[in-house]
């Protein structure tokens, strides 16, 4: 399923472009908006954006479809979407691609070239879509459990702790137990984890404070600091809120 935003202020030009989009043979879900106010105030995202530059706005301020694709790409959405703008004017070409634009159609559209920038489109979601999906199995640890494997996101996890042959996971909802070796996971799990004693390995995301002795996580627990692992934790907690 492909979630497809249509944005012009001409509802025949809107229902056009929904037509040439359901001849396409892909699975859509598409939504209109008549102007930039009413595309923002929505607060909806979306796969792919067919916008017109050329549009009214709702007040004294000119927002087109220029102004509020420069809104999108300054904003920290989860995903941006693939914007296709749909104008009558040559001009505005290279302020497109300023602001990403995938593409850029002339109106009155041609209906073959529609077709091959649509599918070029949806091919380009799909592959950023595999590219988050990769991204999310990374970021997860795969844990033995009844049989199976269990994927527990990174973010869910304080810390492990090491205990005769087992590891327990301290998440936020649970204690999960398992066979494993603590050094392997920390090894595997370099970056976001820190091994601050021969015991535990915690997640820096979830650190609340610290002093020479101790780290207090995000759940209140209190975990002791080898001294000898003070410095280099400290360096690796600040190189990692730090995004170094």
């Amino acid at each position: 399923m492909v979630d497809v935003a249509v944005c012009d202020d001409e509802k025949n030009i809107r229902a056009y472009i929904c037509n040439l989009i359901q001849k396409q043979g892909t699975e859509c879900r598409i939504t209109e908006y008549a102007s930039a106010d009413e595309y923002l105030s929505a607060g909806a995202e979306h796969d792919l954006l067919f916008l017109d530059i050329e549009m009214k706005s709702d007040g004294g301020e000119e927002k087109n479809g220029m102004w509020l694709a420069g809104q999108l790409r300054n904003r920290r959405l989860a995903r941006q979407p693939v914007i296709i703008f749909v104008t009558g004017y040559e001009t505005y070409v290279y302020d497109a691609f300023d602001v990403g634009a995938f593409q850029y159609l002339l109106k009155p559209i041609d209906e073959e070239k529609f077709s091959r920038i649509f599918e070029r489109a949806v091919r380009q979601i799909a592959e950023e879509r595999g590219k988050a999906r990769e991204a999310a199995d990374r970021q997860t640890l795969l844990v033995p459990q009844g049989g199976q494997k269990r994927a527990i996101p990174f973010d869910d996890i304080y810390y492990m702790e090491s205990q005769s042959h087992k590891i327990i996971l301290a998440l936020k909802a649970e204690k999960v137990e398992y066979y494993a070796k603590i050094g392997e996971l920390e090894r595997q799990l370099r970056g976001q984890f820190f091994r601050i004693h021969k015991g535990y390995l915690i997640n820096l995301s979830h650190v609340e404070g610290y002093n020479r002795s101790e780290v207090v996580m995000a759940n209140g627990d209190r975990l002791r600091i080898s001294k000898y692992k003070y410095d280099d934790f400290r360096k690796a907690y600040m190189e990692y809120i730090s995004g170094v």
